[in-house]
């Protein structure tokens, strides 16, 4: 199965949860809890908010990845990057910023494999936020103190 047809099967279409594709285009499904949707919230909140209305925040935004297709949590895209892109789904290239909300059923190599994906295809940042809401960062560096997109002061 692709994207394509994952997104036009109206089976599909209104899930209360987020499916992704493996790289044999099989689905996946993370349910999510409401915990979740408000850290989705508040970090697109606070990237809009960073990038003084430049660019676009995209709540699950898909990614075509080695492994399938991939779903951030939340993703920032440059004015550029959708002037390149618009709204193409899934992207072959990864947003400058891509989030990943930490579910209760996601493992530690299951996080540390998107943060590579994500910088793989591009990503110039990838933000991991815990149940908490304490965010970690990631660039092709490995991680780093704060987010150099979207400065905290």
């Amino acid at each position: 199965m692709d994207w394509a047809a994952v997104i036009n099967n109206p089976f599909l279409k209104d899930l209360p949860f987020k499916i992704e594709l493996n790289k044999w285009g099989q689905i996946l499904m993370s349910p999510a809890s409401n915990n979740h949707g408000r850290h989705q919230f508040n970090v697109g909140d606070r990237i809009k908010t960073g990038k003084k209305g430049r660019g676009q925040v995209i709540m699950e935004c898909s990614i075509q990845t080695d492994q399938g297709v991939k779903v951030a949590d939340a993703a920032w895209v440059s004015d550029a990057f959708m002037q390149e892109h618009g709204f193409t789904t899934p992207y072959a290239v990864a947003p400058e910023i891509c989030v990943e909300i930490i579910s209760p059923s996601n493992s530690k190599g299951e996080i540390e494999e998107k943060i590579k994906l994500y910088l793989t295809k591009g990503a110039h940042e990838v933000w991991i936020v815990n149940d908490d809401g304490k965010m970690r960062y990631y660039t092709a560096q490995g991680e780093i103190a704060e987010s150099s997109e979207v400065p905290t002061a």
